[in-house]
């Protein structure tokens, strides 16, 4: 059954019974004077009846609105259903004849309110298909800022407990060795003192061998040969008492320094002086469709027959048990998948989403494992500092520890099988390749020019030609550096906003970028072109955290809300 007039929103586009009674025909037209809904049967009846044949019957979307009745006070028995365009009143016929409205123009009131309701409508599709949306996308982004700069902060707080624990190790270390000298300085004094009171001891022994000496000259009862009656001069004559030194003791001065001091040891927090961006609102007329460009194949290891396809599909989507969310996706052999969320747990399930196994991790917001070409997991430490391997049977090894430094993201080379991590210690970070068995190659800190190329690489990836590939969190930038450590692009993003996550690489050279700001992932070329968003919000996609592409040119995306793994074909 049809619905009444009364009960249809004048945007929407449903059946709408005919207003004639006993006629329940779709209603096409409307008639203005007698404000009814028709079909056009009706119509047709309408237009030759006498009495309504001259009617205006139209679309029924361009009907006139019915007027509210309104009476006249100052005519009771008559509607208000003029406007007098001088004095800007409305009015009955009747008001319209007297003599204070002599000579003025009058509007049919019904025409206006038609004109003025059209105008509210039309202002009320503008907020709910616009004004309501970009205001829910600033929120969005609102929410995002806030844990960006949640992030930011807790990287900033970590920093600065490295400082400090650096700084105390410095003060260790000093205190220690004045600790060294101070005992130095003891033991030399005190072996000084030593040798005086042995001197004294052994000037004292001589005094008290002279006295019996002296008693033994006056016991004598024998005269001849005794001593005494000859002259004494050199009996009697004593030795000197030894001279010494007192010691020299050492003096502390106590260094002199102020809070202030400790500050400029330790590093200070800044606000930047600079004008805030404002946010990017998004102009009515953006309603555009990005042409997908054609990408250009010029490797000799990539089938020929293998391009972009001209649509997304949507392969399949399953749920994760053990995880809130998909921060970071490895994918292991046999059809597994190793997938961790923000609170460190790290799950291994099945692509029918059954959990297969489940470890606890210091790991959070990072791409902090992978899997090697033998299978075997590698995942980071950063609060032990130490980099771990769980084989498949099992057993968790420790292939290396990375000293002062704080292993953050982390990747195995499906080339030759070194591993690429990248690390942060205070306000330093850097990329280093190991190989297989741990052995340091390599470090990657700065650019040719002195620059530092990081500043917190939390996630990373190697590309089909070797080069190595970060996703910088405070940077806010992807950043790519050649298998030798040379600078060759910088990635920041198609919006003022970018907010770039996991990544990955596929056989083609392209690399994918999460932006968890637009909700998009970007597609690029091996070279840093941005070619154009392989996925957006219009196709499901919402705060993407995590990609990588299986053997079998499959996109695996995680994302940052949810537990689900989406895999979809991009490839043909």
């Amino acid at each position: 059954m049809g619905l009444s007039e009364s009960q249809i929103p004048d945007t929407a586009q449903h059946y709408l019974v005919c207003g004639i009674k006993d006629c329940e025909k779709n209603c096409l037209f409307y008639c203005n004077p007698c404000h009814q809904p028709m079909c056009e049967q009706c119509r047709d009846k309408h237009e030759k009846s006498p009495d309504t044949k001259n009617h205006e019957v139209v679309p029924y979307r361009y009907r006139k609105q019915q007027l509210p009745v309104k009476k006249c006070r100052d005519h009771p028995t008559k509607d208000i259903d003029i406007l007098c365009d001088e004095c800007n009143v409305p009015l009955c016929s009747k008001c319209s004849t007297m003599p204070v409205h002599k000579g003025h123009s009058f509007t049919d009131l019904e025409t206006i309110y038609t004109e003025k309701s059209e105008t509210c409508r039309q202002e009320v599709q503008r907020i709910q298909a616009y004004f309501i949306p970009t205001a829910k996308d600033l929120r969005n982004e609102i929410k995002i800022d806030a844990t960006e700069i949640k992030t930011i902060m807790d990287g900033i707080r970590s920093s600065m407990r490295d400082e400090a624990m650096s700084l105390k190790t410095l003060v260790d270390e000093v205190t220690s060795d004045n600790m060294e000298q101070v005992n130095k300085v003891e033991d030399s004094i005190r072996e000084m003192l030593q040798s005086q009171d042995k001197t004294y001891q052994d000037y004292i022994s001589y005094l008290e061998d002279l006295v019996k000496k002296f008693h033994g000259y006056l016991s004598s009862t024998h005269l001849k040969n005794n001593p005494i009656i000859f002259p004494l001069t050199k009996q009697l004559k004593i030795q000197p008492i030894p001279q010494t030194t007192k010691p020299v003791p050492p003096v502390f001065t106590a260094g002199r320094y102020s809070k202030g001091d400790i500050a400029k040891l330790l590093g200070r927090i800044t606000v930047p002086d600079t004008k805030p961006e404002n946010r990017k609102i998004k102009p009515m007329d953006t309603a555009s469709t990005q042409l997908k460009p054609t990408v250009k194949q010029n490797k000799s290891d990539v089938k020929p027959t293998l391009s972009l396809s001209s649509s997304v599909t949507k392969v399949r989507k399953y749920t994760v048990p053990g995880v809130d969310r998909v921060l970071h996706i490895s994918l292991g052999k046999s059809g597994t998948l190793w997938v961790s969320d923000i609170s460190g747990n790290l799950v291994q399930t099945n692509l029918q989403g059954n959990q297969l196994q489940k470890i606890q991790t210091s790991g959070a917001h990072e791409g902090y494992h992978t899997v090697t070409q033998d299978g075997d997991l590698i995942y980071t430490d950063k609060v032990n500092k130490v980099i771990n391997r769980l084989t498949s049977d099992n057993t968790i090894t420790e292939i290396n520890k990375t000293g002062d430094w704080r292993p953050i993201s982390i990747h195995s080379s499906h080339i030759n099988g070194d591993i690429l991590v990248g690390m942060n210690k205070g306000k330093k970070a850097k990329v280093t390749t190991y190989n297989k068995i741990g052995k340091e190659i390599q470090n990657i800190e700065r650019d040719n020019k002195g620059q530092e190329l990081y500043s917190y690489p939390h996630y990373i990836t190697e590309n089909i030609n070797g080069d190595i590939c970060t996703s910088d969190l405070i940077k806010t930038t992807i950043v790519v550096v050649d298998k030798s450590g040379q600078h060759r692009f910088s990635y920041t993003g198609q919006r003022s906003k970018f907010y770039p996550r996991g990544m990955c690489t596929d056989v083609l050279g392209h690399i994918m970028v999460c932006d968890i700001c637009s909700h998009t992932v970007h597609l690029l070329d091996q070279d840093g072109q941005f070619l154009y968003q392989l996925l957006t919000q219009q196709q499901g996609v919402k705060h993407p955290r995590s990609v990588c592409v299986d053997d079998e040119n499959n996109l695996y995306v995680g994302q940052h809300h949810t537990n689900t793994v989406t895999v979809y074909k991009y490839l043909q």
